[in-house]
């Protein structure tokens, strides 16, 4: 009995603790916990050391802890973003990807074509800076990126063999082919693609905090 009212409050304690990693591209700073419910957890300032993204094709890597969680992938085209109102643009804020929803934790590798934004700046050459927005039950959490962006871009084979999906039960590359040159297009996850209103007002409200 005691054993049992122990271990499930050890899995409340997790899930209340539970946070995110951004592991591609690199994010602005070194994962701190604490901070994440934070602007860009917690780094308010652009690093001078900025990733060669593809403009087209792209991957994000996240290791996800939450076991519900919903997301959005929010960009500024700002050469020093330093706040949540800099991902805003005259029609709202700007968002990169939705996809939004699942019900697991793991390792996630997802496709971000940043070439299908229509958002203006978004271009070869470009600085921009997605921001990761995830919420899964402890409040909004958040990790930075700083890009250079670049039309002709190719993944080494190194990272490329770092895109996978895990689960708790399964691993599986991202997607059933081999992607070709330059290209992520390939890595495909399972999520669906519901639920992402809820984040988008919790968004909302942060930002007028």
């Amino acid at each position: 009995m005691h054993r049992s009212i122990l271990s499930t409050l050890a899995l409340f304690a997790g899930a209340c603790t539970a946070h995110f990693h951004l592991n591609y591209p690199e994010p602005r700073g070194v994962f701190v916990g604490d901070k994440e419910p934070s602007f860009c957890g917690g780094y308010t300032e652009v690093t001078t050391n900025r990733s060669t993204f593809p403009l087209s094709g792209g991957f994000f890597r996240i290791q996800q802890a939450h076991p519900n969680w919903s997301a959005a992938v929010l960009i500024s085209t700002e050469q020093d973003p330093n706040s949540f109102d800099a991902f805003n643009g005259t029609n709202g804020q700007q968002f990169a990807r939705y996809w939004a929803k699942a019900d697991f934790p793991g390792q996630f590798c997802i496709p971000l074509d940043l070439s299908n934004t229509n958002i203006t700046g978004v271009r070869d050459g470009a600085n921009v800076t997605i921001q990761i927005a995830v919420t899964g039950g402890d409040g909004n959490l958040y990790q930075c990126a700083d890009l250079t962006l670049a039309e002709n871009f190719t993944f080494t084979q190194a990272l490329n063999d770092t895109c996978t999906n895990t689960t708790a039960s399964t691993t599986s590359t991202a997607g059933s082919t081999s992607p070709t040159s330059g290209s992520g297009a390939s890595r495909v996850t399972s999520l669906q693609l519901s639920g992402y209103v809820v984040l988008l007002s919790a968004l909302g409200a942060a930002m007028m905090l």
